[in-house]
C-alpha cells in the first residue's frame, strides 16, 4: 500500500492562478519524502488539499488508500501535521496542548497524557511541560508543534518548513527524532527550504516549478545528475600552481582553493596531486551541496 497517491491534481484558486498543474505523485509506505520548490511553486498547496485546507480543483488523492473526497475522517485520523505557522493557543500550558490534540482523535484523558508524556521526552520537552507556550523559543515551540502532530501515532507525518526558525543545534537533535520515527515505520512527507536536510534524511524527492513537478527521483541519483562539483580547499601555504594546472584551480586568498572535479574526476586524486606539490592541506569541504546545484539549475 502506498501512503500517499496523488493523480492529475489541478488547484486553480479564484483569482485564476493555477497552483497546481496536473500533478502526478506517489509516496510509498515508509518512504522519507521531500517536496522542493521555491516559493509559489506549489508545496504548500499540495499539502494543504492534503490535509484538507485547500478544496482541489480536479484530480484525486488518497491517503493510505482512503480517498480524501469520500473518505476524509478517516485519511485525517491516520496523519500527522506540522504547518508552518504556530497554530496553538500561547497562554495553555505544553502537556496540556498535546493531551488536548489527542482528545480531537478520540483518545481518553488518561491515555492522552501518557502518550504526551512519551512524545515530550522524545522531543525534549518534557521538563517544559507545565510551561506557558508563549514563554518557550522559537525552536522549542516547533517541538512543540511536532510533539502535538505524534500525540495520536499517526502513521504519516507530514512536516511544512519543520524547522524554520531552529538553531542549528536543536535541527540536528529534531533530524536525529525524525529519522528515528521513519526507521519505526513513519511515513514523513517534508517541505524545507534546508537542502541539506534532504541531503541527509530523505530518499526521495520531487522538485516543484510553477505549480508542476520537474524531477522526481530518488535523492542519490539526483545528485547523480550533477556533472561537475567546486571543492574549496584550505592549505598551510600556497604553493606554485603548476603541477596542478590541469584542473584549473582558483586562487582566493594565501590559504584557500577552489577546484571544480567533474564526474569522472576523483577529488582522492586530486588532494594526492595537491601532497605530491608540496601542498599542505589543512581542510576539504564542497562549496555548495550537490542539490542546492540542481535545485537552482531547474529554477
Amino acid at each position: 500500500m502506498n501512503a500517499i497517491e496523488i493523480n492529475n491534481l489541478v488547484k486553480i484558486y479564484k483569482t485564476g492562478t493555477r497552483a497546481v498543474k496536473g500533478v502526478n505523485l506517489t509516496v510509498a509506505k515508509g518512504d522519507f519524502f521531500a517536496l522542493l520548490g521555491a516559493n509559489g511553486a506549489g508545496k504548500t498547496t499540495i499539502i494543504s488539499i492534503l490535509i484538507g485546507l485547500v478544496n482541489k480543483t480536479s484530480g484525486s488523492v488518497k491517503i493510505f488508500n482512503y480517498d480524501i473526497d469520500r473518505q476524509f475522517d478517516q485519511a485525517k485520523r491516520i496523519m500527522g501535521v506540522v504547518p508552518q505557522e504556530f497554530n496553538f493557543h500561547m497562554f495553555e500550558k505544553v502537556q496540556d496542548i498535546v493531551a488536548t490534540q489527542a482528545g480531537f482523535y478520540g483518545i481518553d484523558r488518561v491515555t492522552a497524557l501518557t502518550n504526551s508524556e512519551e512524545v515530550l521526552k522524545k522531543v525534549g520537552l518534557w521538563e517544559k511541560r507545565s510551561s506557558i507556550a508563549r514563554t518557550l523559543s522559537g525552536g522549542l515551540k516547533r517541538r512543540l508543534m511536532i510533539a502535538r502532530a505524534l500525540v495520536h501515532k499517526p502513521e504519516i507525518l507530514i512536516l511544512d518548513e519543520p524547522t524554520a526558525g531552529v538553531d542549528v543545534q536543536l535541527r540536528f537533535g529534531m533530524w536525529d527524532y525524525l529519522r528515528e520515527l521513519n526507521a519505526g515505520g513513519v511515513t514523513i512527507l517534508l517541505t524545507t527550504h534546508y537542502l541539506e536536510e534532504v541531503q541527509q534524511m530523505c530518499r526521495h524527492a520531487a522538485i516543484l516549478k510553477e505549480g508542476e513537478i520537474v524531477r522526481l527521483d530518488s535523492v542519490k541519483n539526483l545528485n547523480k545528475l550533477i556533472q561537475q562539483e567546486t571543492y574549496v580547499i584550505t592549505v598551510r601555504n600556497m604553493q606554485p600552481l603548476d603541477g596542478i594546472q590541469s584542473y584549473a584551480p582558483v586562487v582566493i586568498d594565501e590559504h584557500t582553493l577552489e577546484v571544480n572535479l567533474n564526474r569522472d574526476e576523483q577529488l582522492n586524486d586530486l588532494l594526492i596531486k595537491l601532497i605530491q606539490n608540496g601542498f599542505a592541506v589543512t581542510d576539504v569541504h564542497p562549496k555548495e551541496h550537490r542539490l542546492e546545484r540542481l535545485f537552482l539549475s531547474l529554477l
